[in-house]
């Protein structure tokens, strides 16, 4: 049987893991020097509420090689043929530990079928991915299409998000202290993308909340291929006010065919805090993929 799975560093909306039956590996989050897996032993509302305190001790690692080989393994017995979609190797080391669970479990089943793909994604943005192979999968697309569609998507994939607080972003050293308070007595707040490598890259700052958003959907405004033939992502932190502001600015310009709405886990969640606010889309729709996508996301 060929199955797709994921982390829960996709931020997957729990009705596409409920109607996929997707198996999503958490991730770790490390709270007080205790070990929590996102979305199995701690909700968002949970981490969201703990992120909130200044006191409490916050840090994440990605799943580790003994964390996928235990999640693999299964699949190797089955005689399974899986597909596994992951957080970009630009932000995190998944890829690579991926890989050496791989090479682990090939020892005991030389013939486990099983592909590692980088997303170069991150949040909903390899979570709109997963769930584009899952829709084709659902209209029969064997492994060797599902993998060219994911290679597809990867490619055209845009990312661009904001936060509503700089701290955290200086807390994990993505932001020096200097520039960082700087930035937040003059509330500037940074547009940052996922360049085509999967790292984050600062695309520009701009002052206040409101214009941060509005530079959100300017650029996808300046960046999308047909809207109307899209499914996008919007993800945020746990903050509706922030979802409802950019939602309704971005459905003011475009309408796509189907807006996906997902909240940041733990992985991305602890370095960003609370007011993350992004929007997902691609800059290519492909003649051959896109109307199965959209006959199967009808039924």
């Amino acid at each position: 049987m060929l199955k797709i799975i994921t982390d829960s560093a996709t931020d997957m909306p729990g009705e596409i893991i409920e109607r996929f039956h997707l198996h999503v590996i958490p991730t770790p989050v490390v709270i007080d020097n205790v070990d929590y897996l996102d979305g199995a032993t701690i909700s968002t509302g949970e981490f969201y509420t703990i992120l909130d305190d200044v006191n409490r001790d916050i840090k994440t690692y990605h799943i580790n090689p003994d964390m996928f080989e235990q999640a693999f393994r299964p699949y190797a017995e089955r005689g399974d043929s899986v597909i596994y979609l992951c957080f970009s190797t630009g932000i995190a080391g998944t890829f690579n530990a991926a890989n050496l669970a791989k090479q682990a479990v090939l020892e005991d089943y030389p013939d486990f079928d099983l592909t590692i793909i980088d997303s170069k994604s991150a949040s909903i943005g390899f979570g709109l991915i997963v769930y584009k192979l899952l829709l084709l999968q659902e209209k029969g697309a064997d492994k060797e299409t599902l993998v060219r569609a994911a290679q597809f998507y990867i490619s055209h994939v845009r990312h661009v998000f904001t936060v509503r607080t700089l701290k955290y972003l200086i807390k994990g050293g993505r932001l020096s202290r200097f520039k960082g308070t700087a930035g937040e007595l003059l509330d500037m707040k940074p547009v940052l993308i996922v360049d085509q490598d999967g790292c984050l890259q600062v695309l520009k700052t701009v002052r206040g909340h409101k214009k941060s958003l509005k530079a959100l959907v300017d650029y996808v405004q300046e960046n999308i291929a047909d809207p109307s033939a899209q499914i996008m992502g919007i993800c945020h932190g746990e903050d509706a006010e922030t979802l409802a502001l950019a939602k309704n600015m971005l459905l003011e310009t475009i309408s796509p065919k189907e807006l996906v709405e997902a909240t940041v886990g733990c992985a991305i969640g602890a370095h960003t805090g609370r007011g993350i606010i992004g929007i997902v889309f691609f800059d290519a729709v492909s003649e051959e993929f896109e109307p199965h996508l959209y006959r199967s996301a009808q039924q």
